[in-house]
């Protein structure tokens, strides 16, 4: 193991020389992924042409719904990208809701959603170029006028980093709001409980529940809504990028 290597909470894997840092996000979101593959060969597993079983049942509800929401955001002719939205909606979903198990959500990392937000960026300079050609690509930057390039290109780069900017902060929020509320919940506790003798007035009563279903609460809404909206972006950019002319 002579190319192994652990410093602090991170693991180096040593290859020709780089040490590549290997954190808990990239292990966490391993596991999501083999967490997500492992759903989906059990779902499979044994299909029919029609449907005899629960598993096969809810397998193709999935991927109607899939679809549905792919053809009625981006229109006709997308039927290949479904797959990369549900990858992208899945894992993001399945990552946030890790934080109920007490693990580390790797969408609690923003070197996630840049990730993320940098492969869509990719997509939409691809269609942009299929569909103006590379030159009307950059003759874009210019329009309506010469002096509008800095501009535009700022513009342009603008998108991942709003992308994966408005999916982190959200999700921090609730992790946020929730924190405040528990220690808001401390002090009242504190305050309306001071009268008990001794002991009692320095128990904590009113942390205890409520800000465990805060936690659930912000968790699942955000774990949810939040990728349903970066796909829902996702997609209108890409089209957007498909039909600019």
């Amino acid at each position: 193991m002579d190319n192994l290597s652990i410093t602090g909470a991170k693991i180096y894997f040593t290859i020709p020389g780089i040490n590549y840092p290997v954190t808990q996000t990239v292990v966490n979101a391993w596991i999501a992924m083999i967490f997500i593959v492992g759903v989906c060969i059990w779902l499979t597993r044994g299909m029919k042409t029609h449907a005899t079983t629960r598993r096969q049942a809810v397998a193709e509800m999935a991927v109607q719904m899939a679809h549905r929401l792919v053809g009625g955001s981006m229109g006709e002719g997308w039927e290949e990208f479904t797959p990369f939205i549900a990858a992208i909606l899945s894992m993001s979903v399945v990552s946030s809701l890790m934080g109920l198990t007490g693990a580390y959500s790797p969408t609690n990392d923003l070197n996630t959603f840049v990730a993320w937000a940098l492969v869509v960026f990719v997509l939409i300079t691809y269609h942009k170029i299929k569909t103006n050609g590379f030159v009307g690509y950059l003759k874009g930057f210019v329009q309506p006028i010469f002096v509008m390039l800095p501009m535009n290109i700022i513009g342009e780069l603008a998108v991942p980093v709003s992308m994966a900017l408005r999916h982190f902060a959200n999700i921090l929020s609730g992790y946020v709001i929730g924190l405040l509320m528990y220690a808001a919940l401390g002090m009242v506790s504190e305050s309306v409980l001071s009268w008990l003798p001794g002991a009692l007035s320095s128990i904590p009563i009113l942390q205890v529940g409520l800000p465990a279903v805060l936690n659930v609460y912000f968790s699942v809404f955000s774990g949810c809504v939040q990728p349903y909206i970066f796909c829902m972006l996702t997609m209108q950019f890409v089209a957007s990028a498909a039909s600019d002319e």
